[in-house]
């Protein structure tokens, strides 16, 4: 008889574990969908953290600093 009992124990968790995974996907259905999306479309082979600097970031970075500066004109 105990045997029969955790088997039913067992069949009634892995059904309500089932259930709440389901409501949980038609829950957030919009958003798991724009977040699979996201992920199929990404470059696997890209990594953010290795960001590489433009070639002219020296003259980028001079131009800049007098962008804020005012010009007086001498004469």
């Amino acid at each position: 008889m105990g045997k029969s009992t955790a088997t039913k124990q067992a069949v009634v968790v892995f059904g309500a574990l089932a259930f709440g995974w389901l409501a949980i996907e038609l829950a957030f259905k919009p958003f798991l969908d724009k977040f699979r999306a996201a992920i199929d479309k990404s470059d696997p082979t890209r990594d953010p953290d290795d960001v590489v600097p433009p070639a002219d970031s020296d003259a980028d970075a001079d131009a800049g600093a007098d962008a804020g500066s005012p010009q007086i004109a001498h004469q």
